[in-house]
């Protein structure tokens, strides 16, 4: 019986997840924008599509169709990044003789800055959760843990208790590609941390059935979710600033930044955010520079001088 592009997709993420390692956020987005593909073949042809007759001009079209659709070209590169993992998947594993997607060139990124939060944002943040105990301890911990280390949000909702060493005062973080490394935790969240440890036990020791290793929990006694912890971070965050993006993510960012801004050496923080390539890490360079910039022709006497160069 002859498989269509949609068949392949649930052996597709187990390959990522056995083989690769990648994290579950990652497999998701992954499967997500293959069988976006496969819906957009579908309408095109008018029914299912085997992958062996898939092509580089069909793949090109739908490209296409999402810059026609306005999607920014950094979402476009990772829709692609998705399909060339799959039919080089595919192609591995002999469902394809060829894998159409070789033959496809990555859009130009632009390169937008991340956004992040002042330092008096993130401090208004911190005082901001209030009522239900649990909640309250949970809450400010989890912000001042994503302050602290600036680990991404699977590996924030991936910790388990045993993880975190608070006579250490550190955490071990579990990275993209099952990549392990050691981030330092800094007081203010230890502090927090303790708070929530008790406000923990307490509510497993109230749910006599609820035993789990994770670190994070919710209200019932299982391990707290991203989309959980988004919901929160969006919650406290849209109180103390105006900016668009609010997310766990823009936190990491605020992470680098200030640190960067505060003297931190480059490759230090491109180890205490996890990234493999030292480029990555760079982007922050720019923030700060910018940064750097404003404050320079705010306070300097002579910084705003109209100033056009000859030729």
């Amino acid at each position: 019986m002859n498989q269509s592009i949609r068949d392949h997709v649930s052996l597709f993420a187990e390959h990522m997840a056995t083989v690769r390692g990648l994290s579950p956020h990652t497999i998701t987005a992954y499967a997500k924008d293959v069988r976006q593909f496969a819906s957009w073949v579908k309408f095109q042809t008018g029914g299912e599509t085997e992958p062996a007759d898939v092509d580089h001009t069909l793949l090109r079209s739908f490209l296409g169709t999402l810059r026609r659709r306005g999607y920014a070209s950094g979402t476009v590169a990772r829709k692609l990044a998705s399909l060339r993992a799959f039919f080089r998947y595919l192609h591995n594993s002999g469902v394809i003789e060829q894998d159409p997607a070789t033959l496809l060139h990555s859009p130009r990124k632009s390169h937008r800055l991340p956004s992040f939060f002042s330092r008096e944002e993130m401090a208004a943040a911190l005082q901001r959760p209030d009522g239900d105990p649990f909640l309250v301890a949970r809450d400010r911990a989890i912000l001042e843990f994503l302050y602290s280390t600036g680990v991404r949000l699977a590996e924030l909702v991936g910790l388990n208790v045993e993880d975190v060493d608070r006579r250490d005062r550190t955490a071990r973080v579990a990275g993209k590609g099952s990549k392990e490394r050691i981030t330092p935790i800094g007081g203010p969240a230890l502090e927090a941390l303790d708070d929530y440890l008790a406000a923990r036990a307490e509510l497993l020791r109230k749910r006599e059935n609820s035993t789990t290793g994770a670190l994070w929990l919710n209200r019932s006694g299982t391990r707290l979710s991203g989309r959980s912890v988004q919901r929160m971070v969006r919650r406290y965050m849209r109180t103390v600033t105006e900016q668009d993006k609010v997310s766990p993510h823009v936190i990491r960012h605020t992470f680098a930044t200030h640190l960067l801004e505060g003297g931190a050496d480059l490759r230090a923080v491109q180890e205490l955010l996890g990234h493999e390539s030292l480029s990555t890490t760079q982007i922050y360079t720019h923030l700060t520079t910018d940064r750097l910039k404003q404050v320079y022709r705010q306070a300097h006497p002579r910084a705003d001088k109209e100033y056009r160069p000859e030729g």
